[in-house]
């Protein structure tokens, strides 16, 4: 009775019915993977934020951002309501 000794798992080779014999069957991957550049490398905050500036950029559909910046802006606007900033400055004076 081994009480420090773990159990060792089985092997066995099962290849999957259906499999058709490309890369690994069990991997899970998304399938929008192979066309972001954000996904993968894990670096530090400022690599994060500059590939992800770039693959912003670099964005061929020009209403997904312009959809962003105003999801932010909207955003943006209801946290000013929320703490109560004075919108009024915005306002011209009469």
């Amino acid at each position: 009775m081994g009480v420090f000794n773990t159990r060792k798992n089985k092997k066995y080779s099962y290849t999957p019915r259906h499999y058709k014999g490309e890369g690994n069957p069990y991997e899970i991957k998304h399938k929008f993977d192979d066309f972001r550049s954000t996904v993968g490398s894990s670096g530090g905050l400022k690599t994060k934020i500059n590939t992800a500036w770039d693959d912003y950029k670099n964005n061929a559909d020009e209403h997904a951002n312009r959809r962003v910046l105003i999801i932010i802006a909207v955003l943006v606007f209801i946290f000013l309501l929320i703490i109560g900033f004075d919108l009024s400055i915005f306002l011209p004076e009469n």
